[in-house]
């Protein structure tokens, strides 16, 4: 008689499920930093505009923010599992959409799908980290979810370069949605089996605010679509016009809510997160700080490949130092956090801020040969400082939020850092893209054009870095004078 397998541990299922989570949020938001060193190669191969090809990238992020608070809400109030589920298989049938696109209109429209997608299975990571660990275990959680993320953010560009080498300059971009494809079916298959089925819905009203959900829907598209259609090279100056309407959707959203909830009923996003200086300070701080972090890593991206002619994958290796320190920086910062609290925060984007401008220097004042080495070294510095920033700061941002509102709270978090995505990107971008316009496009510009282009994009960089350090800054003086509660674990 052969004896039944001993079922694993509370303890060790909840860092399966954990595992589980994370790995799906790195295949999300590699999608997000890869596919920039695939930009020149898909316009070579299906013959992009600059609108398309900003699409690909800010439209993925536009997309993302739309879908995440009603994803969110979602999954606090039905099942977290049902909608990881459902989002990653969206995730992955859009990928191979992308994959088998023929045009760039029918690439542009499936990765605008991949981003919602995206943007329902994110929320529930979060949720679910939120149900699964409390106090000192959730700060460590957080701490392997900053590192992974982390890591997917800074090694991206190195990967995608990679699978280009591989696949080659006509079609090696493909390969970038290929290979999430295989990795997305398995992480269905782990999920199913790992993913916890309880539900943390409070009872009571638990119904679905639809006419708030459209409501936010419009806010958020009419704040994004005028950055993600900014490109910096004859752009349509009425876009700006959009944001009238951001103004308009966002009073008769805020307005509706508050009538929502005095009638009774859940509203899709509860205020009184907001009024928990915790949450609203480190949302803000995270918001600004993804403004600057992609667009570095793009701007980097077109001037290795485009101003010093390297190939995808040696350009995408720049970034490696940034992987590699953030990972150990956010792995430590996670335990850290328990006794320095924003402090680290604070110290993470001062850190970033000198990598910056090292990287910055590095760009515009050694010679071509050691450039990429000498920026590498930036990075790496950069990336330490960053790592004190992700994982400490979700932690501090989440400390005071209840589990049953941790995905909705997890969303709002994220649709700030998707705003801020395609904010940060488009400024920095078309600021870079302008000096290149002005000297003839791409076949006129010089060395001396490339350098101008990228120090003036990566000063608009450094100004959010800036103001996310004033941020952490303000915050931290309020948890001194006790204005802000200060983190506990307990």
């Amino acid at each position: 008689m052969t004896k039944s397998r001993e079922a694993p541990s509370p303890e060790r299922q909840k860092w399966q499920a954990f595992a589980v989570c994370v790995a799906v949020a790195a295949l999300t938001i590699l999608d997000l930093s890869k596919v920039n060193v695939g930009l020149p190669s898909i316009e070579a191969s299906l013959g992009a505009g600059p609108t398309a090809l900003q699409l690909i990238v800010a439209g993925y992020a536009l997309a993302f923010g739309l879908s995440l608070v009603p994803s969110g809400r979602l999954g606090d109030l039905k099942s977290r599992r049902l909608m990881f589920v459902v989002g990653l298989t969206a995730f992955t049938v859009a990928s191979l959409l992308c994959a088998l696109a023929p045009s760039i209109e029918l690439l542009v429209a499936a990765r605008i799908l991949q981003g919602v997608a995206a943007g329902i299975q994110m929320p529930q990571v979060l949720g679910l980290i939120q149900q699964l660990f409390q106090g000192k275990e959730r700060a460590r959680a957080f701490g392997f979810f900053g590192a992974i993320i982390g890591v997917s953010t800074a090694f991206g560009p190195t990967l995608g370069g990679l699978l280009i080498a591989i696949g080659g300059p006509e079609d090696g971009w493909r390969l970038l949605f290929w290979m999430n494809i295989p990795l997305g079916l398995a992480a269905i298959v782990f999920a199913l089996r790992l993913l916890p089925k309880a539900s943390t819905a409070p009872s009571g009203h638990n119904e679905l605010d639809l006419f708030g959900i459209v409501l936010l829907g419009l806010t958020i598209f009419t704040l994004m679509l005028p950055f993600v259609l900014t490109t910096g090279q004859g752009d349509d100056p009425l876009r700006w016009l959009f944001l009238i309407g951001f103004v308009v959707f966002g009073a008769a959203f805020i307005r509706w809510e508050q009538r929502y909830k005095a009638s009774g009923r859940s509203p899709v996003v509860h205020f009184s997160l907001f009024s928990l200086a915790s949450y609203r300070n480190g949302t803000l701080i995270a918001t600004v700080y993804f403004c600057a972090l992609p667009a570095t890593f793009l701007l980097t991206t077109l001037y290795l490949q485009q101003g010093l002619g390297l190939e995808p994958v040696y350009a995408g290796m720049v970034t490696i130092p940034f992987a590699l320190t953030s990972a150990v920086a956010a792995f430590y910062g996670g335990r850290l956090v328990e006794r320095y609290g924003r402090s680290l925060v604070v110290l993470g984007l001062l850190l970033v801020a000198v990598g910056f401008v090292a990287l910055l220097l590095a760009a515009i004042l050694t010679p071509p040969e050691i450039t990429p080495y000498a920026m590498g070294v930036g990075m790496l510095l950069a990336g330490t400082g960053g790592g004190f920033v992700i994982s400490p700061n979700q932690t501090l941002t989440l400390a005071e939020v209840p589990v049953e509102m941790g995905g909705v709270a997890g969303s709002m978090g994220q649709v700030g850092q998707r705003a801020g995505t395609a904010i940060g990107t488009a400024a920095a971008v078309s600021t870079f893209y302008s000096v290149i316009a002005g000297a003839g496009g791409a076949d006129g510009a010089g060395l001396v054009e490339y350098h101008e282009a990228y120090r003036n994009g990566f000063l608009v960089v450094l100004a959010l870095i800036s103001v996310a350090l004033v941020l952490g800054l303000l915050d931290l003086r309020g948890r001194k004078t006790g204005k802000v509660t200060s983190y506990s674990s307990d």
